[in-house]
């Protein structure tokens, strides 16, 4: 099953180096990592994605609230929060294809952010399976490069992890 951990550490030098090399030695993959900082300067947050049994899960966050610039450590439940992702994917687009392109964007509601002679540059900021979607649709006609940021995540409604 796959978990997304939301955690707040202090913001300085290492402690991202602390936090993965804590899933590291337990052998369990992250799947999405992603950092930035919060409203507060000091304090930074990080989402992680990652799969794995409920008992595994546990114990990483047991073990995440045990490191020192560790604040807090929040499991986000499914159906209970909201994530994004952003992709930019490069398409090989020939000017006989640029048509079908730009229309499977804007079905998407992506957007066209380069155009070039053969290929097309798509921005794409949604949900992981949408974006999976996108990349589906967009593989027929050959695609060059992917960068994708790592998933980020807030509770729904009033709920907020802060300091």
């Amino acid at each position: 099953m796959q978990y997304t951990l939301s955690v707040l550490v202090e913001n300085h030098a290492g402690v991202l180096s602390k936090i993965s090399g804590l899933f590291s030695r337990r052998g369990f993959n992250i799947d999405s990592l992603a950092v930035g900082v919060t409203n507060n300067p000091d304090v930074s947050r990080i989402t992680i994605v990652a799969n794995g049994d409920e008992y595994v899960v546990e114990q990483l966050e047991k073990q995440l609230n045990k490191v020192i610039p560790v604040i807090k450590v929040k499991r986000l439940r499914e159906g209970e929060f909201i994530q994004r992702e952003l992709v930019l994917v490069k398409v090989h687009c020939p000017a006989a294809k640029r048509a079908e392109i730009i229309k499977t964007a804007e079905i998407m509601q992506a957007k066209i952010v380069d155009v070039a002679q053969s290929c097309v540059t798509v921005e794409y900021s949604e949900c992981t399976n949408r974006i999976n979607t996108l990349l589906d649709l967009l593989r027929p006609y050959g695609i060059r490069e992917i960068v994708r940021t790592g998933t980020i995540a807030i509770d729904r409604g009033n709920s907020a992890l802060s300091v």
